[in-house]
């Protein structure tokens, strides 16, 4: 049975292509599932004219992807976020963060999944990240994880204020011991007096 394939079947054929198949393969699989069609004069051309129509739509597509790489290639966005010690995140940034913040700084829409991260970002730092828009357009754009400028001051104070506790608990220790050792002289001066009015 000679057949006209609709669609891609694995390891069988591809869209477009005229093969003989087993006459149960057709009738029974391929056929019903609409992946194929029998082959004759009509079919040909109807098939021949949706792969035009399909050729059209991905050279469309593809030109669309090589203008949306453009935009992106080398573009520089910065994710804020909370850091504590070692300027690890709490939480971490995803793929889809990044696509968010794509769309409000540069107003692109970039679905999340073509973002490319082996794992989320956990730390503060510059990173180049890689968006697989087709198979061979990959942009890339460099991400800058920044620790929000809020907690930045916020910890910049609270390490001030303790230098500043460190300082007043030092001064204060001094006082102390100054005072003790005053107590003592004055103690040993005492007890002096004593012994030479005894």
């Amino acid at each position: 049975m000679k057949v006209v394939f609709l669609e891609d079947v694995p390891n069988v054929a591809e869209t477009g292509e005229v093969k003989e198949v087993a006459d149960g393969y057709g009738r029974n699989f391929l056929i019903p599932k609409k992946l194929a069609i029998l082959a004759d004069a009509k079919t040909t051309h109807i098939v021949e004219a949706q792969l035009k129509k399909k050729a059209r739509r991905q050279a469309e597509t593809e030109a669309e992807m090589k203008e949306l790489a453009e935009q992106l290639e080398g573009r520089e966005i910065v994710l804020k976020a909370r850091a504590g010690a070692k300027d690890q995140l709490y939480g971490s940034i995803t793929n889809a963060d990044i696509a968010e913040e794509l769309e409000k700084s540069a107003g692109l829409v970039i679905d999340k999944r073509k973002i490319e991260l082996d794992e989320p970002i956990r730390e503060v730092g510059s990173y180049e990240i890689a968006i697989r828009l087709t198979a061979d357009i990959i942009p890339k754009i460099k991400l800058t994880v920044a620790e929000e400028e809020e907690k930045k001051e916020k910890k910049a104070k609270k390490v001030e204020k303790e230098k500043k506790a460190e300082k007043v608990g030092k001064a204060k220790k001094e006082k102390k011991t100054e005072k003790a050792e005053e107590g003592e002289k004055k103690k040993k001066k005492r007890v002096k007096e004593k012994e030479e009015t005894s």
